[in-house]
């Protein structure tokens, strides 16, 4: 089958698929300085594959080939891996059980893998195998933060040099490893290296099959799997089954040359050169980096061999003289893609002579290249501004981000699925790490209409790649909302709260607000209070007087309650120090709350707050006297005004002249005589203007953007009713974790 149909098909079984099945529970982040091997996750490609040139050599293989019973038992290793993880070679190879609980294949045997890295390895037996005390201590280093990558590389090499020929426990090590970090190719090439030495060939496939299902779309696996067929396997049948499974897969990715390179090098050996042909052609339908070579390549290749050795068997037999049969106005090669030859093809002419017929032959090759050099003249920018196209837990560079996305917009503008899904796959290789474009990808799945794609995507994102990061979880509660899925939303929800990032306002308030739009009121009051008790626990809270804040204003928004919301407030006295971002929120809340407003209370605590003597720095001090004079200038008395703005003027504005008077006095000592008589005549204040403009206006002293333009109050109306809730006024200028503007 084509591309397209490949991709078509894999959508009707990867939900087969879940990464929980890589699933390990340790906590913290990547580690931004680690440094890989070369030919793990980073490094330059090339180190690990030359021009696909790569050694798969094992000391285990048979000798002189294999009979095709060992080819065969091959195939069946293959599948029966595959079909324990769960669908037949679906994109990924994991399994989640019927009581929903995520597992693992670890070399044929499931192992739940819920609760993280084991404390240590096990034997068949139960028994447990004796640890040095450096990887006692690696192995503690990884399973209290799962995701240094440098300590799972240093816990590697130890035991790689302490195991002999246990292969226990280099099975676990590689096991826990790749569960974190599956892209890692290179990783999965030296577990591969260890079963063939140590352990089983039929282990060394099925590390294979884990390895192509972990990380389907990279090139560099295919061609060491691929490799590996090749030094070790005598059937033919097999290896360019497997050839072909990869290239529906990574056949058309820019940088697909290696595997290409070793398919062309194989059937080249072979001498099948009908089948060399048809290779080149289904290379030059496509762009890739080393195109005018392939073009040159097949040129040098009609013209040293008869057109006869050229043509595949059914093409010969239906005279196509083109040597490509055209089905749909899609270019498909016979011998490869057999369904296509039960289609009528279009014969080009009858009774031409052999060079003519070689002429068309090369011609029509000549218009594919033509048309991939026209697409690579327009994505030629995008793909040379990919600097890592692999995996690494370095962070990449934003210009490099920044390319992925407009390649991205470049080719859903054009409009193909197939195109458009592989090159989000080979973008999630490199960006594996970051959250956004998972999101993007999970997005664009759902416009399309592919909502099995959408999950999957969704799925390995939340469970392998970017679990440790609370947005993608927040973005997938809010997805699953969106589709029906009420229960997962609330999982989701309540995975953050109680691993991922327990406190964090953002999750809260969110969760508050779908329970409010189910009804749940009670439970969205719960939340809340939860959260403000576990705060309260702490010593050094930083989201404790943002919690109150925040539960005060819902609960007068959502149920039109004053008195509760002002009593929220008020305890929150005796839990939360005066802060600016805390008096800023209460006079705000003030604004909304219908009247008598308490503004005697509120002008006590900013007296309070901005006294020389109390806490605070010097700007949050000016900077809340200027928001209560706003806030007095709408809802004070004259009285109350006067009061405020003397005190305003006697804390703050000798400084504000001061610092302007040295301002000004540096200025004008640096600035030419020219410079001063051209500011004389330009309009500048006089000095009387001046210092009136040195008076704070109260509007340009908001901060947060309060001073961008001036500042609207929410109208006092009646607050709204549960059954009707309006739209929620609320412009927040003391955003500490989260925008409160974008939550509501």
């Amino acid at each position: 089958m084509g591309d397209s149909e490949a991709v078509a098909a894999d959508s009707s079984t990867m939900m087969d698929y879940t990464s929980a099945a890589y699933n390990s529970n340790g906590s913290g982040a990547y580690s931004s300085e680690a440094t890989a091997d070369p030919t793990a996750s980073g490094g330059d490609p090339n180190s690990a594959c030359q021009e696909g040139q790569i050694s798969a050599m094992y000391d285990s293989k048979p000798a002189g080939g294999s009979t095709d019973e060992n080819a065969l038992a091959v195939e069946n290793t293959a599948a029966d891996a595959s079909k324990a993880a769960g669908s037949n070679y679906p994109l990924n190879g994991n399994v989640v059980s019927e009581a929903g609980n995520a597992t693992t294949f670890e070399n044929g045997n499931v192992f739940d893998n819920v609760g993280g890295v084991s404390s240590a390895p096990e034997f068949v037996d139960g028994s447990a195998p004796t640890l040095s005390g450096e990887e006692e201590h690696m192995w503690s280093i990884v399973r209290a933060n799962s995701l240094d990558f440098n300590a799972w590389t240093t816990l590697i090499e130890e035991t790689e040099k302490l195991a002999g020929n246990n292969i226990m426990k280099i099975r676990k090590v590689y096991d826990a490893f790749l569960a974190e970090f599956p892209l890692c190719y290179g990783y999965w090439k030296k577990y591969a290296d260890h079963e063939a030495h140590i352990g089983s060939m039929d282990k060394v496939v099925e590390v294979y099959e884990r390895a192509v299902q972990g990380v389907t779309y990279s090139v560099d696996i295919w061609v060491l799997y691929c490799a590996f067929s090749i030094e070790t396997y005598g059937d033919p049948e097999t290896i360019r089954r497997l050839f072909e499974r990869g290239l529906t897969y990574v056949g058309t990715d820019y940088l697909s040359f290696p595997l290409w390179d070793k398919y062309i090098e194989y059937e080249y050996m072979h001498q099948e050169w009908s089948r060399l042909s048809s290779i080149y052609t289904r290379i030059l339908e496509n762009p890739n980096q080393q195109l005018d070579r392939y073009f040159n390549s097949f040129k040098e290749l009609a013209g040293s061999r008869p057109l006869s050795e050229l043509r595949t068997t059914e093409e010969a037999a239906a005279n196509v003289s083109g040597a490509v049969l055209e089905v749909d106005g899609h270019v498909n090669e016979a011998e490869v893609h057999p369904d296509v030859a039960e289609q009528t093809p279009k014969p080009v002419t009858a009774g031409s002579t052999e060079a003519e017929e070689l002429e068309k032959y090369v011609a029509i090759r000549e218009e594919l290249y033509q048309k991939s050099k026209e697409l690579d003249s327009k994505i030629i920018g995008f793909e040379t501004a990919i600097r890592r196209p692999y995996f690494h837990v370095r962070p990449l560079n934003v210009a490099e981000l920044e390319n992925w996305h407009n390649y991205l917009d470049f080719i859903e503008r054009e409009g193909d699925l197939n195109k458009v899904v592989k090159l989000y796959e080979r973008c999630l290789i490199a960006c594996a790490n970051y959250p956004e474009y998972w999101i993007r990808y999970v997005l664009c799945m759902e416009a399309s209409g592919s909502m099995d794609l959408a999950n999957n995507a969704l799925l390995r994102a939340t469970q392998v790649f970017v679990k440790r990061q609370p947005e993608i979880h927040l973005f997938a509660a809010r997805f699953k909302e969106q589709n029906g899925d009420i229960e997962g939303a609330q999982a989701a929800y309540q995975l953050v709260h109680s691993e991922i990032s327990p406190g964090l306002l953002e999750a809260i308030i969110k969760h508050a607000n779908m329970e409010h739009r189910l009804w749940k009121l009670e439970d969205a009051f719960s939340l809340y209070e939860q959260a403000i008790a576990i705060e309260k626990g702490k010593e050094h809270s930083q989201t404790l007087l943002m919690l109150y804040a925040q539960y005060s204003r819902f609960s007068y928004l959502v149920c039109g309650n004053a008195k509760k919301a002002r009593e929220i407030l008020a305890g929150a006295l005796d839990h939360v120090q005066l802060s600016k971002p805390f008096l800023e929120a209460l006079i705000h809340f003030e604004a909304i709350l219908p009247p008598p407003r308490q503004i005697d209370y509120l002008e006590l605590l900013v007296d309070k707050f901005i006294a020389p003597n109390s806490n605070g720095s010097g700007a949050d001090k000016e900077d809340l006297s200027s928001i209560f004079l706003e806030f007095l200038n709408l809802f004070g008395d004259v009285q109350s005004i006067k009061k405020a703005e003397d005190r305003h003027a006697k804390l703050f504005l000798p400084h504000r002249l001061m610092s302007e008077l040295r301002k000004r006095h540096a200025e004008d000592f640096l600035s030419s005589d020219k410079t001063k008589l051209a500011k004389a005549y330009s309009g500048a204040p006089s000095p009387g203007q001046s210092l009136m403009g040195n008076y704070p206006n109260a509007q340009n002293q908001w901060p947060g953007g309060y001073g961008s333009q001036p500042q609207t109050w929410p109208p006092t109306t009646q607050a709204p009713t549960q059954a009707q809730p309006q739209a929620q006024p609320w412009n927040s200028g003391y955003n500490q974790q989260v925008d409160c503007t974008y939550i509501f």
